[in-house]
C-alpha cells in the first residue's frame, strides 16, 4: 500500500508534465540554464554561449538548481536514449521536467510517510488523495520555477519538525538543526520569502523550548555563511559578476526599490481570500475542521498562517509565493477528513461525514480536470514552433523570427531542434537532418523591419486586430508574406445550456473550452 501511494504521487506529477510539456516565460531562466549546462558544460570557455547573457531578465537568478538538475537529468537522458524514447532535442525538455517532478514527488512521499506516522495510516492515505486531486501542486512541481526548486528542501525541512511518534512532545535536536539549515539554505539560494517562513518556525521552536536561542543563532549563522558562500561563488562565476548574491539582489530590486509593484499590487486580504482557496479548493474547509478538532494541527498550522499574514503586507502577491504551505494545509485537511471518514457508518452523521469527504475530493478532481484541460491548450508558442519544425524539417537556410508571445508561451531553447547545439554533442545520434536554422527571438521589432530584413524567411507572429485568418491580422504586409497556418490556444470557458437540453446524458458537454487564434506561421513569398 505504501509503495502504491508513492507511485500515485509520482504518476500524477508525471501525467501533468506529459499532458502539458511546454513552458512559459517565468520558467525560462532555469529551463534555459539547464539546457546550457547540459549541452555546453560549465567550463569558462562555454559561458559566452549561455542564453542568460542575451536575455538576462529583470534580476539575476541562481544557477545552483539548474546545474544540479542538469547533472541529475544526465543519467535519465542516457536511459531514455537507450530505450529509444528520444526523437529530438525537444524530448530532453520533457525528460528534464520529469526529473524535477520526480524530485518533488519524492519530497511528498517523505511527507506522506511522516503524516502516516504522526496521524495514522488513513491520514497519510487521504493526504495523497487531497494532493493529487488539487491542480496547482501536481501541475507545477515539474516546472522550472525557482519556487519549485525551493519546494523540496522546504518540504524536507518542515517534515523534520513533524516526523515523530504521535505522542512525542518534541523533535530531536538533529531534526531541528536540519530543518533550520535547510530553510536558511533555501532562503539564501532559491527564494528569499522562505526566510519569512523560517521566522515563525524558529519562534515556535523557541516558545515550545525545542531549542535554545544560542543554538538557533549558531546553526543559523553557520548555515547562512555556508549558503551565502556557495551562491556567491557559483553565481558570480556563471554571471561573470563579482560578488553576486542573486536573492539579495532580488530583494533590493523588488522590495527595497519597490519594482515588484510593476507586476501588480493586490489588497491585503488577497492571500487568505483568493489564493489560498484557489490552491486548496474545497480542502480548505477540511483543513479548518482539522484545526478545530486536533491541537497538534493548530500547532502545525501556526508557522504557515503567520507566514501568509506577513507576506500579506507586501503589495505584490502571487499564488506561487504560498506554494510551500499548501502541503501543510493538506495535512490539516487530511486529519479533518480522517476524523469524518472514521465515524460509525451506521449513524446518519457517519454517512453524511463520509459523503462530505467524498464530495470534497470529487469536487477537487472535477475542478482539476477543467484546469488541466484548459492549461494543456495554453502554450501556443510551443505548439507553433513544434508544428513549424515538423513542416519545414530538412529544409536548409531557414531563418524564423519568433514573436514575443511565442517566446513567452513555449518556444524554448529545447524546441530549437534544427539549430546548434545538436544532440550529437551529448553523444546521442538520431540521424537528424543536416541543417542549421536560425531561430531569431529579437524583441521589439516591428513587422516592417522584419519584412525589410531579407534574411528572415519565416515568422511566427502574434495575431492582433484585422481580418481573421489573414496576414493583415499580424501586422505584416500581405504582398510579402503568405499565411501558412494558424495556432489557437485556450481563451475562456463557456457554458452551453442548450447542449444539456439536447442530450442530458452527457452533462460534460455543457462546459465548452473556447479557443481563439493567437499565432500565425508566415512564409516570405
Amino acid at each position: 500500500m505504501s509503495a502504491a501511494l508513492d507511485l500515485v504521487l509520482l504518476g500524477t506529477s508525471w501525467l501533468h508534465v506529459l499532458l502539458a510539456p511546454y513552458t512559459k516565460v517565468e520558467e525560462s531562466f532555469n529551463l534555459h540554464a539547464t539546457h546550457d549546462v547540459l549541452f555546453y558544460g560549465i567550463g569558462r570557455d562555454a559561458l559566452p554561449k549561455y542564453d542568460h547573457f542575451v536575455f538576462p531578465g529583470a534580476v539575476p537568478r541562481t544557477f545552483i538548481g539548474s546545474v544540479l538538475l542538469a547533472w541529475i537529468s544526465t543519467p535519465a537522458i542516457r536511459v531514455a536514449d537507450a530505450l529509444g524514447l528520444l526523437s529530438s532535442k525537444a524530448d530532453l525538455q520533457v525528460v528534464v521536467r520529469l526529473v524535477l517532478a520526480t524530485c518533488n514527488a519524492l519530497g511528498f512521499c517523505y511527507l506522506r510517510r511522516s503524516v502516516s506516522r504522526r496521524y495514522g495510516g488513513m491520514a497519510g492515505f487521504l493526504f495523497v488523495l487531497l494532493t493529487i486531486t488539487q491542480f496547482h501542486l501536481p501541475f507545477w512541481m515539474g516546472r522550472t520555477l525557482p519556487n519549485m526548486f525551493a519546494l523540496l528542501p522546504v518540504n524536507v525541512a518542515l517534515c523534520k519538525l513533524w516526523d515523530r511518534a504521535p505522542n512525542a512532545y518534541r523533535p530531536t535536536p538533529r531534526s531541528i538543526d536540519i530543518s533550520i539549515s535547510l530553510l536558511v539554505f533555501t532562503a539564501v539560494v532559491f527564494r528569499a520569502e522562505v526566510a519569512v517562513l523560517l521566522a515563525p518556525v524558529v519562534l515556535q521552536a523557541l516558545y515550545c523550548r525545542y531549542v535554545s536561542l544560542f543554538h538557533v543563532i549558531k546553526v543559523g549563522l553557520i548555515s547562512s555563511l555556508v549558503s551565502i558562500g556557495l551562491t556567491v561563488a557559483v553565481d558570480s562565476y556563471f554571471w561573470q559578476q563579482w560578488p553576486l548574491w542573486p536573492e539579495l539582489y532580488g530583494i533590493y530590486f523588488n522590495v527595497i526599490q519597490g519594482n515588484s509593484a510593476e507586476w501588480g499590487v493586490s489588497p491585503f486580504h488577497t492571500y487568505f481570500a483568493i489564493y489560498l482557496p484557489k490552491l486548496l479548493l474545497t480542502s480548505i474547509v477540511l483543513a479548518v475542521f482539522g484545526a478545530l478538532i486536533d491541537g497538534r494541527i493548530r500547532t502545525l498550522l501556526f508557522p504557515s498562517t503567520v507566514f501568509i499574514l506577513l507576506l500579506s503586507f507586501l503589495g505584490h502577491k502571487e499564488w506561487r509565493f504560498l506554494v510551500y504551505v499548501v502541503p501543510v494545509f493538506n495535512i490539516a485537511a487530511a486529519r479533518g477528513a480522517t476524523y469524518l471518514v472514521t465515524r460509525r457508518k451506521g449513524s446518519l452523521f457517519g454517512r453524511l461525514a463520509f459523503l462530505l469527504v467524498a464530495g470534497s475530493l470529487s469536487a477537487n478532481l472535477l475542478a482539476t480536470i477543467v484546469f488541466t484541460r484548459s492549461s494543456m491548450d495554453n502554450y501556443p508558442g510551443g505548439e507553433a514552433l513544434a508544428h513549424f519544425n515538423d513542416m519545414y524539417a530538412g529544409e536548409p537556410n531557414v531563418h524564423v523570427h519568433i514573436s514575443n508571445l511565442a517566446a513567452q508561451t513555449g518556444a524554448s531553447l529545447f524546441q530549437q531542434v534544427h539549430a546548434p547545439p545538436h544532440l550529437t554533442e551529448l553523444g546521442i545520434d538520431l540521424d537528424e537532418p543536416a541543417v542549421s536554422w536560425v531561430y531569431n527571438k529579437t524583441e521589439n521589432v516591428a513587422p516592417a523591419q522584419l519584412t525589410a530584413n531579407r534574411r528572415i524567411t519565416h515568422a511566427i507572429a502574434e495575431i492582433g486586430s484585422g481580418a481573421a485568418g489573414s496576414v493583415e491580422a499580424t501586422g505584416f504586409p500581405r504582398g510579402y508574406w503568405t499565411l501558412v497556418d494558424l495556432v489557437a490556444s485556450f481563451d475562456r470557458l463557456a457554458v452551453d445550456v442548450q447542449a444539456f437540453k439536447v442530450d442530458f446524458t452527457k452533462p460534460w458537454q455543457v462546459l465548452k473550452f473556447v479557443e481563439s487564434d493567437k499565432l500565425a506561421i508566415l512564409e516570405r513569398k
